[in-house]
């Protein structure tokens, strides 16, 4: 059964599984508007008691290539186009919502994709996914509250290295770290994603509700937190010569040449 209207989403039932699909192909690069969707959808079916677990996918060749700051620009994509709403604001209510996510990632989660794929409980990928926490390699700090969710799934230790270096690791790279838990074929990705999300179901819905309220207690205050930081020291490194620098090297697909100023 499908749910709407959306713009940049789809929005479906099977069952006790909803299927949320990101429609912005073939990069499906983040924005407000389409954050804000997204977040409606999950409230949606927060007061639908037939849902009981959520897969979140996308069409196209990734699963979501991040912000394309090329185009648009941080205050193209901070603001929403239609309402002025703030991209962290909008993001916020991701993690304010109550039911077990699954996210079935293909092609690149970068930047804020990879914030979007953390934000599910569980990641299901392949050898081909990409994953790539590449802010500082723009100039930029990270942003999506990964500075919380990142660490919290995989460590200290290893949230540094990545965000440090900004480098891209495969889907079986990051299921070593704890990044994703099922690295299957590329064709199996969604099917292993609505397995999964059908096992969960299968589980009472309040005991799994309660479960994961236990579980991730206190971590949507500290993403809201997280994304108030973010943003402030994003929004001084925006002016800064090696944000500009680094923007273009990613549309040139050259290293950049930072000068720290």
């Amino acid at each position: 059964m499908q749910h709407g209207p959306y713009e940049h989403i789809a929005a479906s039932t099977s069952g006790h599984v909803a299927t949320i699909e990101i429609r912005r192909g073939p990069n499906n690069f983040v924005d407000t508007d389409m954050v804000a969707e997204i977040a409606a959808a999950l409230e949606h079916y927060d007061r639908t008691p037939e849902v009981r677990a959520i897969v979140l996918c996308a069409e196209g060749k990734h699963f979501c290539a991040g912000a394309d700051f090329a185009s648009r620009g941080l205050d193209g994509l901070a603001r929403g186009a239609k309402s002025g709403r703030h991209l962290y604001k909008e993001a916020q209510r991701l993690w304010r919502t109550g039911k077990p996510i699954v996210a079935a990632v293909h092609g690149a989660a970068v930047g804020a994709g990879i914030g979007l794929a953390v934000m599910a409980d569980f990641r299901v990928a392949c050898a081909e996914a990409r994953f790539s926490a590449n802010f500082t390699r723009l100039g930029f700090h990270p942003g999506f509250g990964l500075t919380v969710t990142l660490p919290r799934l995989i460590g200290d230790q290893q949230a540094a290295l990545l965000m440090y270096t900004g480098r891209r690791i495969t889907g079986e790279d990051a299921l070593k770290i704890g990044l994703v838990d099922y690295c299957v074929p590329a064709k199996d990705v969604r099917a292993k994603a609505v397995e999964l999300a059908t096992e969960i179901a299968q589980s009472a819905p309040l005991a799994v509700i309660s479960t994961r309220e236990t579980l991730r207690r206190d971590l949507a205050d500290a993403v809201s937190r997280a994304t108030e930081r973010e943003y402030e020291e994003q929004d001084w490194l925006r002016h800064t010569a090696d944000f500009q620098e680094g923007t273009r090297a990613m549309a040139e697909r050259r290293l950049p040449d930072f000068q720290a100023r």
